[in-house]
């Protein structure tokens, strides 16, 4: 319960502070959650800390494209807590990615940004491209270094608790 504290905590500040446009742990929190934590926390934690920090920013008509689009990574990460490989993970990161931009921009054409044409769908997926490289490359670095560290961590753990008390 104390990680997913921290993974809150650490997400929210992370939104929050000044940071590069859509470069933010926010999806891999989402698929890290659906790996290591429990179902129900799973899909809790993404959408606590989503909901949490567009209270603080603002909220905009694309919260419940947003909001379901960390619904579907954590479902993602359930899933994938099956398969746990470096090539499964880094493929579901992938996945994520590519989920979380169709479902948002999805949100952004129906919410009138564009117009509501397929004209005004293909725009809106175009001009979003740009972001979406930075988050795809948020994606892989937060990733990289949530089950990187975890893993490393939870091995460090187990090594120590098996070593005799001197």
């Amino acid at each position: 319960m104390w990680l997913a504290i921290v993974f809150i905590v650490v997400t929210i500040l992370a939104r929050l502070i000044p940071h590069v446009p859509n470069f933010s742990p926010l999806v891999a929190v989402a698929l890290f959650s659906g790996v290591y934590l429990k179902k129900r926390w799973a899909l809790i934690i993404p959408l606590v800390i989503y909901m949490v920090s567009d209270l603080i920013m603002g909220l905009h008509n694309v919260v419940l494209f947003t909001w379901g689009s960390m619904a579907l990574v954590a479902l993602i990460g359930i899933y994938l807590k099956r398969h746990k490989t470096p090539l499964a993970i880094l493929s579901g990161t992938l996945v994520s990615s590519v989920v979380f931009f169709i479902v948002t921009n999805f949100g952004v054409w129906l919410g009138g940004w564009y117009t509501l044409t397929f004209a005004g769908l293909v725009d809106c997926f175009t001009l979003a491209i740009p972001f979406f490289r930075t988050s795809l490359l948020a994606n892989i670095v937060y990733v990289g270094v949530l089950f990187g560290v975890y893993e490393f961590l939870s091995r460090k753990v187990v090594v120590a608790r098996k070593q005799p008390i001197s």
